[in-house]
Parts: structure tokens; C-alpha cells; sequence
């Protein structure tokens, strides 16, 4: 499976409504998964001044995970690979 971040424009978001699509996303992903295409939720990072929130999402294609972002209704600009460099 490889990693995507999932970049997104949300001006005005709320940090309520910011949990609730994250809790949107972790369990569509869930669901999904369920359902036989694997896509697992990693984290998020969100940059307040600029209004953006990359979402790391591991899967086997990018299609599947902009699937899952389509069903949990969240908006988002672009999906591309990553590489999720921990210590």
C-alpha cells in the first residue's frame, strides 16, 4: 500500500466542523475498508493562516481514497502519493 496527502482549501472552517470531517473521513475510510477496499486514515495537519489541511491517507490507489473523501462529502483540491518520512 503507499501513502497520498490529500490537500484541501477550507477558508472559514471551524475547528468543530474540522473534527467532524476528520471523524467523517476515519470511519468512511472504515466502511470502505469493510466493504473490501482498503483505505486506512492516517493524520491530518491543519494550517490555520492559510486555510489549508493535508490528510494523510494509506491505500492501494488514489482513486480509492478520493472515493472515500467523496462519500464522506469532504472537499479537496488534489490527491497525490507521499512519502510518510517518521523517525
Amino acid at each position: 500500500m503507499s501513502v497520498y496527502m490529500v490537500e484541501r482549501d477550507l477558508p472559514g472552517i471551524t475547528m468543530e466542523q474540522l473534527g467532524a470531517a476528520q471523524q467523517s473521513a476515519i470511519q468512511t475510510a472504515e466502511r470502505f475498508t469493510e466493504e473490501g477496499k482498503s483505505v486506512r486514515y492516517l493524520r491530518s495537519t491543519f494550517l490555520p493562516k492559510q486555510d489549508k489541511c493535508m490528510c494523510l491517507f494509506e491505500a492501494d490507489n488514489a482513486e480509492d481514497v478520493a472515493a472515500v473523501n467523496h462519500a464522506a462529502n469532504i472537499p479537496f483540491e488534489r490527491i497525490v502519493e507521499a512519502l510518510d518520512l517518521n523517525p
